[in-house]
């Protein structure tokens, strides 16, 4: 987005056209007023629920919604359902309460196919405008980059996958002590998928990043908990990171990782964002890059902006391994897009292909570590001989 005219999308496009959803006719007014001036944006209706929401976007056709979450007759997750059903082409942005119950059934209706949500502002007029026209531009601007790269071709994806990656790492067999996993917009419903499919006995530590406040990681961690082969855990104070487990990044806070006496210590910082963002990809990255001397394998998946990236580079000049998400198969392809242009990424995979390729490079792995270590045993037994 261009910083200089924060209220401007891009005017080489065609409009975006929106539909406003919300039961609150307070709220559909300031949506309203938020989005009037906003140059590429073309409000074509209002809603008061999702049943009304529902007619309206077969006759008016909108790129997207505004989408409240509890509402009365049809509330934001069955819309988003008969919107599955009916095929719609539309996609909801999801505008909710910054509460526990509010963060519970965003998490629900990003597991239902939500593009994004951004939490409902307090404060006055003027400045629930301001929160919320900045809050939905930048989803605005994603959902556009999703619709530019959306048409890429699996003949594409494919041939990108081919071409030779720079930096040290590689895909060749070498020790891995960690997976860290990086994700951004789309992230909730992929890691939903993703995630499930590791096996109990899987060797290593998973560390997930996802950008989200704090009650929706927590929230997020609880519900994937009850999902997962592995036990999921929300980072939430110092935390020791053991294998067979996955961990999640706390929202609001940074995850450090650090060597000590006890093995590989998580911390959460309240250091500056890095890319708008903390939790950040690239902080924790790096963290895990120097605690095991770049034996990590770096999943950049579904985002928007570049998070990650400066991560990835330094994991590669380490001789570690990236792998990103396809363009097909990601609700945004920003950050994986932005390592692979860098020519950082060592696989582009899709969403159902993620989780088996990683348990496949992280076993191959560690049984080249265990051989590596056997012959260096029976190396040393030749020489003293």
């Amino acid at each position: 987005m261009n910083q200089g005219e924060p209220n401007q999308l891009d005017a080489n496009q065609p409009e975006l056209r929106v539909l406003i959803v919300d039961d609150s006719a307070l709220y559909r007014q300031a949506i309203t007023a938020a989005l009037r001036d906003v140059a590429g944006v073309q409000i074509v209706g209002t809603a008061k629920d999702g049943q009304e929401a529902i007619e309206k976007i077969a006759s008016l056709q909108p790129d997207v919604l505004t989408l409240d979450v509890e509402m009365p007759v049809m509330n934001g997750i069955e819309t988003l359902r008969e919107m599955n059903r009916k095929r719609f082409s539309a996609r909801a942005i999801m505008v909710s309460s910054l509460t526990e119950a509010g963060a519970k059934v965003t998490l629900d209706a990003l597991y239902e196919g939500a593009f994004d949500f951004i939490a409902k502002p307090s404060g006055g007029l003027f400045e629930t405008r301001a929160i919320l026209q900045a809050a939905l531009i930048e989803k605005f601007d994603a959902f556009r980059s999703h619709q530019s790269t959306a048409g890429i071709s699996k003949n594409q994806s494919r041939s990108a996958i081919a071409q030779p990656t720079t930096g040290l790492g590689s895909d060749a067999a070498h020790c891995c002590q960690m997976v860290v996993i990086g994700t951004s917009t789309g992230g909730p419903k992929a890691l939903r998928f993703v995630l499930p499919r590791f096996d109990a006995d899987f060797p290593v530590p998973i560390v997930v990043v996802q950008h989200m406040p704090p009650d929706y990681t927590g929230m997020m961690a609880r519900r994937m908990d009850e999902e997962c082969n592995l036990p999921v855990v929300e980072v939430t104070k110092r935390q020791v990171i053991e294998r067979g487990a996955i961990y999640l990044a706390q929202g609001g806070k940074h995850l450090k990782l650090k060597s000590t006496a006890a093995g590989i210590v998580g911390h959460l910082t309240e250091d500056a964002p890095e890319n708008s963002c903390r939790p950040a990809v690239d902080y924790t990255l790096r963290s895990a890059v120097d605690v095991t001397d770049g034996q990590v394998l770096a999943v950049i998946m579904t985002g928007m902006g570049k998070d990650g990236l400066s991560g990835c580079q330094r994991l590669k000049d380490c001789g570690g391994t990236v792998y990103t998400q396809d363009a097909e198969s990601s609700a945004v392809y920003g950050m994986p897009k932005a390592v692979v242009d860098a020519g950082l990424s060592d696989r582009q995979l899709p969403l159902g292909k993620i989780a088996a390729a990683v348990t496949r490079h992280v076993h191959r792995n560690q049984s080249v570590s265990r051989s590596s270590k056997l012959s260096d045993i029976q190396n040393r037994k030749q020489e003293n001989r």
